[in-house]
């Protein structure tokens, strides 16, 4: 059980404070996912790295509804699998992607993957974003590309290939698959999720209808320093203080 290299969101909350405020937003991220229909049965699962152990992550129970998600829902569960705390299982695949990811990007906080309509859509192109919009900027140059399918992912050594498509990115595309982001927070890496999937929306929109203008080079890497850097903590905020208001159990 290894002790955190983790520096707390706030030089104001204590470890405790920290493991619930990564907790609320965590559930808060699954009702927003619900919210905007990412998910899909059994598929998709964000997670959140513990302040205090930094090899154990929360995440959502298996087969839980997102919509349904409270704090006191979410499972702990190390990087070997075995649940910590919480009485439910969890998602194998959840355990073999985050797990891998996590230990492979000690600045990762969180990460995001489901099932979402335009980023599996997109994801069976087998390339990148363009940057075309504003928004696909802050993705240029900081996404990758797992350019495999190999089914349902459940083995270790799937989620370290996976990890290794990463890279220092927020983002990957996985192929015939859909989408996966991280952040040095719970906030941006739902954020990241949201804005890609909308991205992935607006390019197959764009492409549908003729040849998309892309934004030059320089322009582009300017843009991303503009809108991919720390306006995803920002962008959450607004869709934070509304989830709550409307569906204010999660927080129980």
């Amino acid at each position: 059980m290894k002790k955190p290299e983790v520096i707390l969101g706030s030089q104001q909350r204590n470890i405790e404070e920290e493991r619930r405020y990564r907790k609320e937003r965590l559930a808060a991220s699954f009702r927003l996912f619900a919210k905007y229909d990412y998910d899909m049965g059994v598929a998709g699962h964000i997670t959140a790295r513990d302040p205090e152990y930094s090899d154990h992550f929360w995440v959502n129970p298996f087969a839980m509804d997102f919509s349904q998600i409270k704090v006191s829902d979410l499972v702990l569960a190390n990087h070997q699998g075995k649940v910590i705390q919480g009485n439910k299982p969890i998602n194998k695949a959840a355990f073999a992607i985050h797990s891998r990811i996590h230990e492979a990007r000690p600045d990762v906080i969180a990460a995001a993957h489901s099932h979402s309509i335009y980023g599996k859509s997109f994801s069976s192109l087998g390339k990148l974003l363009d940057p075309i919009t504003q928004d696909a900027c802050a993705f240029y140059e900081d996404h990758g590309l797992f350019d495999d399918y190999t089914g349902v992912v459940l083995d270790l050594e799937e989620g370290e290939r996976i990890a290794r498509a990463l890279k220092n990115y927020k983002a990957v595309i996985l192929r015939n698959h859909g989408l996966l982001t991280v952040g040095r927070s719970v906030e941006e890496a739902a954020w990241w999720f949201i804005s890609m999937e909308r991205s992935c929306q607006a390019q197959l929109l764009a492409e549908s209808a003729g040849k998309p203008i892309k934004i030059d080079h320089e322009q582009a890497l300017k843009t991303r320093g503009q809108v991919g850097t720390f306006q995803a903590k920002i962008n959450f905020e607004p869709m934070w203080e509304r989830i709550i208001k409307q569906e204010p159990d999660l927080l129980n």
